[in-house]
């Protein structure tokens, strides 16, 4: 299942990516002044999935990519796909999984994991 994965970006704005089940960004929202802006967007988006429209689009490098709207609001872009088939997919994975999704707050900026602990093995034990 994919997730929503709230960050900060560098000029201390908040972001969130919704990515895949294999972990890849396949879009990108908004920047928000506030972190409960992004929270209720990805719970308002979540509960009107179905009202989501895909732009789509082909860059000027031959690369694919699609504007998110929601009530006829620009809400997120996507990643730049290599063909039209893949970008399909990407939007595949939105509608199938978006309104389950869960959402993961990276915006702290703290470690999620805890500090490293060396492991000795009984036979490193002389």
């Amino acid at each position: 299942m994919g997730a929503f994965v709230i960050s900060k970006r560098f000029n201390d704005e908040y972001k969130f990516v919704f990515t895949s089940r294999k972990g890849k960004v396949i879009f990108t929202s908004l920047s928000y002044e506030l972190k409960f802006e992004g929270e209720e967007d990805i719970e308002r988006f979540k509960a009107n999935i179905d009202q989501a429209k895909f732009l789509k689009f082909k860059g000027s490098g031959g690369k694919y990519f699609f504007k998110l709207m929601l009530s006829d609001v620009h809400f997120a872009t996507s990643r730049k796909y290599t063909t039209e088939l893949l970008l399909q997919k990407g939007i595949k994975e939105i509608v199938t999984y978006g309104s389950r999704a869960e959402i993961l707050d990276f915006s702290s900026g703290d470690s999620i994991f805890e500090d490293e602990v060396e492991v000795v093995f009984e036979d490193e034990i002389e």
